[in-house]
């Protein structure tokens, strides 16, 4: 797929790797200037001097004064923001039941899934409002859509961008802006490998039960969600808001695969 994104510029969130860094080099590639955010200042730098036309800003997107202080900076360089992937998240090693699970993971994994959401967007909204135009993709999950086991804090933050995002879309689309959302399922990245390709036979079996509720078959690459960020940037998506594309191998269409 290949977009104009000539003259655009975009921040993406937690782009130092994985989805994130997936979807700054799809939109580098279409064309746009890309800033890469992320809390790891040094891994920003590293990911900037991989990928053409982009620069790095440190930003801790659940802290509302890092965040306000970097939007501003980046409206004084580049006068304007055209895109926003908010992406940047985090989950937890606790596989526990609500009544275990610890507070502070708790406050952590809302703080920067769904509140860092809501900082960068009112932000980076209040620029696109000036500007009567922009495109806002958030990055959730399918475990936004279909609750998991044992990880109330991730499907409680990633529901609520789900809808952050719906509610976004009404309030802000006779202004110009488009709101949407993408789901993945599961996905290739540095944090999951040793999940999905362990050599720890506990771990390769529960890959496999994974995998086999998949009705493709095998997990996603980045750059297959990537593509979907790209498909809500193109000029011709311009109708599309307030949607969720999942992004999951067929996963949440519903049903067992196996045979009764």
């Amino acid at each position: 797929m290949r977009v104009d994104l000539s003259n655009q510029v975009a921040l993406v969130t937690g782009a130092a790797g994985g989805i994130g860094h997936a979807a700054a080099r799809a939109l580098a590639e279409n064309g746009a200037q890309v800033i890469i955010s992320d809390i790891d200042a040094a891994a920003a730098q590293t990911a900037a001097a991989d990928i053409p036309r982009s620069v790095a800003v440190r930003m801790d997107v659940s802290s509302e004064r890092e965040v306000e202080d970097g939007i501003d900076r980046l409206k004084k360089e580049f006068g304007r923001i055209d895109i926003l992937i908010n992406n940047a998240g985090v989950n937890t090693k606790y596989r526990v039941t609500v009544d275990q699970f610890p507070i502070a993971e708790w406050d952590r994994i809302i703080g920067v899934d769904l509140r860092g959401v809501f900082l960068v967007s009112r932000a980076v909204s209040a620029l696109m409002v000036a500007q009567r135009s922009g495109r806002i993709i958030n990055i959730a999950s399918v475990a936004g859509l279909v609750p998991l086991r044992l990880q109330c804090a991730y499907t409680t933050a990633k529901s609520g961008v789900v809808n952050l995002t719906r509610t976004m879309a009404i309030e802000l689309a006779s202004m110009g802006l488009t709101v949407n959302c993408v789901a993945p399922g599961s996905t290739l990245t540095a944090m999951t490998e040793p999940v999905f390709y362990s050599k720890d036979a506990s771990m390769a079996e529960r890959a496999r039960r994974l995998i086999d509720h998949i009705p493709a078959g095998r997990i996603a690459t980045t750059e297959e969600v990537a593509h979907a960020v790209l498909f809500f940037c193109a000029p011709l998506s311009a109708y599309i808001t307030g949607q969720v594309l999942c992004v999951d191998g067929g996963w949440t269409a519903g049903g067992y695969l196996r045979d009764f």
